[in-house]
């Protein structure tokens, strides 16, 4: 690996020799290079550079040799989260040690390579594919429905493994669905030069190394605003804390309901349980839980994609940059 494109020496770099190295990226990768920005989050920052591609942003990511997974606190939880647990295990009955219940949803402790990468930063929908009203896929019994449906005032309506209709202003967006194979999605996405992050490059990604729980610390902070656990309504166009952009400028593990697919043998998915917990009635902190970069990644029952739970981030490795 290009040492200029490790984290330790990049970071060290100055802003002349940054732009230099990002408007040769730019070039070898056929994108357009927006700028330096720096992105400083939770204890760690990075200057870095912001690309565009087809529509999407990349970031670059320098890379890293970084510890991963989780066995035990490295600050200790702090008392709102603790009460949270006492409460629920008093509900349960349960004489499970919390500390010991978080390890067993945790990845086992490893030292990991990361090399250099360009990151997508926004989650991008699988299986959608938006299309005007007047398709002539959307069938008149799904019209139909629609039609009654719109005049309910209501902004969103999903026909399960067929179509969805969005209030978009003033109109509607409809989409179709369209069944995918993991391995189907897989060889797409190579096609167009691209692939997924590993688990440990998601981790990485998601928590840039820390030793805490979440990359903010070993308990959950009560003070951001928790997508699912605050009505929005008042100003719906602000992000939540977690969608703001993190310390490599990535929109990242801010939605439990949300599962990010990353590259492995069968499906798999880091940052995310579809919701399961929050469904549950486990409150915040176990809601959250699956959004650590540390916790285990969930391989799934079958590698059909689900286009309601599944999401992806395309990134671009720059194993042979010199």
């Amino acid at each position: 690996m290009n040492e200029k494109l490790s984290r330790p020496q990049f970071n060290q770099m100055d802003t002349t020799e940054k732009q230099a190295l990002m408007e040769s990226l730019a070039a070898r990768y056929t994108m357009t290079f927006l700028g330096l920005h720096t992105f400083d989050h939770w204890g760690q920052s990075c200057t870095t550079g912001i690309f565009e591609k087809d529509g999407r942003e990349f970031v670059f990511v320098p890379g890293d040799t970084v510890t991963l997974g989780w066995e035990r606190f490295a600050v200790g939880l702090n008392q709102e989260s603790r009460e949270e647990l006492e409460y629920l295990f008093r509900e349960w009955e349960m004489e499970q040690d919390p500390e010991e219940m978080i390890r067993e949803s945790m990845a086992p402790v490893r030292q990991a390579a990361i090399g250099p990468m360009l990151a997508g930063r926004e989650l991008e929908e699988l299986c959608w594919e938006p299309v005007a009203l007047d398709d002539p896929h959307l069938r008149p019994e799904w019209l139909e429905e629609f039609r009654q449906f719109a005049l309910t005032g209501r902004d969103s309506l999903t026909l399960v493994g067929h179509a969805r209709f969005e209030r978009d202003g003033d109109g509607w967006q409809a989409a179709l669905y369209h069944r995918m194979n993991y391995s189907d999605f897989r060889s797409q996405l190579q096609k167009q030069g691209l692939s997924l992050p590993t688990a440990d490059e998601w981790a990485y990604l998601c928590g840039g190394g820390c030793r805490t729980l979440f990359p903010w610390g070993d308990g959950l902070d009560y003070s951001m605003r928790l997508h699912w656990f605050e009505d929005m309504d008042e100003d719906e166009n602000r992000p939540y804390d977690m969608e703001e952009p993190n310390f490599f400028g990535l929109s990242i593990a801010y939605d439990p309901y949300m599962r990010e697919v990353v590259q492995a043998d069968r499906l798999t998915t880091c940052g995310g349980d579809g919701g399961c917990n929050i469904c549950g009635g486990l409150g915040p902190f176990l809601g959250f839980l699956p959004c650590s970069p540390h916790c285990k990644p969930e391989v799934q029952e079958d590698n059909e994609l689900n286009g309601d739970y599944d999401f992806y981030r395309p990134i671009i490795r720059l194993e042979n940059y010199d």
